[in-house]
């Protein structure tokens, strides 16, 4: 099987990550119809193998992972791909359009079984019988290598751009937080060699959690280890977490800047943190999670805290870092439109920004 052939097993067209039957389906076609321009769900799929056959020559490479099983307090983040998307199509109908004609591509949705994560937490029954489910036109030899995990579904999906494209970048809307693993691991053991820069109020830096290795709270732990430690991992917008600054720097070896360092000074601050960011001469892979920025202008999301980031100040961040040391990937995540006061209206704006901004630093 070709990679672009497997690809096409691992994914569904954009939008198309959430299992829906009667609830929510007619919405998900009308969103699939709008992005692709389309009028029939035969020409949806026609459409999205044609934007998988476009690889090869992208510069960018977009993927939605709509699953929140890593998430741990309110979730909805699962719907975070399908709502951002809805929104770039309602501020410009012709988002998706313009940026294929600058070598930005989306490769459309891991599918997601939604009470799975990730392969290695599943007995070998459940991964025959979600195999079966989701890849029955598949012989049972070449079956018994797929994944059926978002989380290890994602990993393989990424690995294989890489090998189709090794110069295209990973820009990924999840989903909660869990799903910046599979990037990470993906991207390094394809040879790339990064420093990331997390935007998050939390510090995700668990070991395990009631003994889970990858989920929202310790994917930034694995990436660390992943990466050798050394301040490759720089936080910013931290304020929510049990433990002091120096007890995270001096255990773990990260560097961080705190949500109030940023605030009390955040000239000095964007220094201090571009200054860190290109010390190795390594581009950046850039994690967003949505609860970085302050609750007022993000709480559709599932830990939403105030006292976060300006929308401008991350907007120049993201900018910035894109011009130097530039930018190998990117993601998006814990957007949860369902959970703010307003329906998630101002979150998805916000959102929308990031995303903007991050293609175009991407592309710098």
């Amino acid at each position: 099987m070709s990679p672009l052939d497997e690809l096409k097993l691992l994914l569904r067209p954009a939008g198309g990550g959430l299992y829906l039957v009667s609830t929510g389906r007619a919405e998900q076609v009308a969103l699939q119809r709008r992005f692709y321009a389309v009028d029939s769900d035969e020409d949806v799929t026609r459409a999205f193998h044609d934007v998988l056959a476009c690889i090869a020559d992208a510069k960018v490479v977009m993927l939605g992972i709509p699953s929140d099983v890593g998430a741990g307090f309110r979730r909805g983040a699962n719907l975070g791909p399908q709502s951002v998307r809805a929104q770039l199509l309602a501020e410009d109908p012709e988002w998706a359009t313009k940026n294929l004609a600058r070598g930005v591509i989306d490769i459309g949705d891991v599918f997601v079984v939604p009470q799975l994560l990730e392969d290695e937490m599943l007995a070998e029954a459940q991964l025959q019988r979600s195999r079966r489910a989701l890849y029955p036109d598949v012989g049972e030899a070449e079956r018994a290598s797929l994944p059926c995990s978002p989380l290890s579904i994602a990993e393989r999906a990424l690995a294989l751009v890489q090998r189709i494209n090794p110069r295209a970048k990973p820009l990924v809307l999840g989903g909660d937080h869990s799903v910046a693993w599979p990037v990470v691991k993906a991207m390094f053991d394809g040879g790339k060699r990064f420093t990331i820069v997390q935007s998050d109020a939390h510090t995700d830096l668990l070991e395990e959690r009631l003994g889970i290795r990858t989920c929202f709270a310790t994917w930034t732990w694995r990436a660390n280890e992943l990466l050798g430690r050394g301040g490759r991992v720089l936080q910013v917008g931290i304020r929510a977490t049990r433990f002091t600054k120096e007890h995270w720097e001096s255990t773990l070896g990260v560097r961080q800047w705190w949500a109030s360092d940023v605030r009390r000074d955040p000239d000095a601050a964007l220094r201090e943190l571009l200054t860190a960011a290109r010390a190795r001469g390594e581009p950046v892979y850039l994690s967003n999670d949505i609860d970085g920025t302050d609750a007022a202008d993000a709480d559709a999301t599932g830990t939403p805290e105030p006292d976060g980031l300006a929308v401008d100040w991350l907007c120049t961040l993201i900018d910035e870092l894109g011009r130097s040391p530039g930018l190998v990937g990117a993601d998006l995540v814990e957007v949860a439109p369902l959970l703010g006061k307003d329906g998630g209206r101002r979150t998805l704006e916000v959102a929308a920004r990031y995303l903007r901004h991050s293609v175009d630093a991407l592309l710098h």
